[in-house]
């Protein structure tokens, strides 16, 4: 009779077990922020106001030398000047934005003498990727690198 009840006990206590171990190890990732260290904070959020036509939202940090930007959906930029240590920049390291009206921002750029460049570096040159994005990339004012591509096909 002890057999019969201590099977089906062994059996749940084994069942619940082999549950729980596959919970832990199940989980989704959602990006949520990214930060960069800037050396002028008015500076860089000025830019990514004012050029990028993004909104400043409140920093919930409430720490000084930090301020966010809204990238939409949820997502956002943290500028950080409280670093003091130099970054390494390089073109792989980069943002990327899908802009609505590809000659709008061009036009906004060249008006603020703003340089843009394809991958290789050439200067006011537009890819045209093979699925028939165009791309430029620019620079904000501490040196990191933004992707532009359009979002028409």
């Amino acid at each position: 009779m002890k057999t019969k009840l201590l099977l089906p006990l062994l059996f749940a206590f084994f069942c619940t077990g082999t549950l729980w171990s596959q919970n832990l190890e199940t989980f989704t990732l959602k990006l949520d922020h990214m930060a960069l260290s800037v050396k002028d904070l008015d500076r860089s959020v000025d830019f990514y106001k004012n050029v990028l036509k993004l909104s400043e939202i409140t920093n919930l940090t409430k720490k000084e030398g930090i301020r966010w930007i809204s990238l939409g959906d949820g997502k956002e930029l943290h500028l950080v000047s409280t670093i003091k240590e130099p970054v390494t920049i390089n073109k792989a390291v980069h943002v990327a934005f899908k802009v609505t009206n590809f000659d709008a921002l061009i036009t906004k750029l060249q008006n603020l003498n703003i340089t843009y460049s394809d991958w290789p570096g050439t200067l006011d040159k537009i890819t045209v990727r093979a699925d028939g994005i165009k791309q430029i990339y620019i620079q904000d004012p501490d040196g990191y690198w933004i992707e532009i591509n359009s979002v028409e096909k």
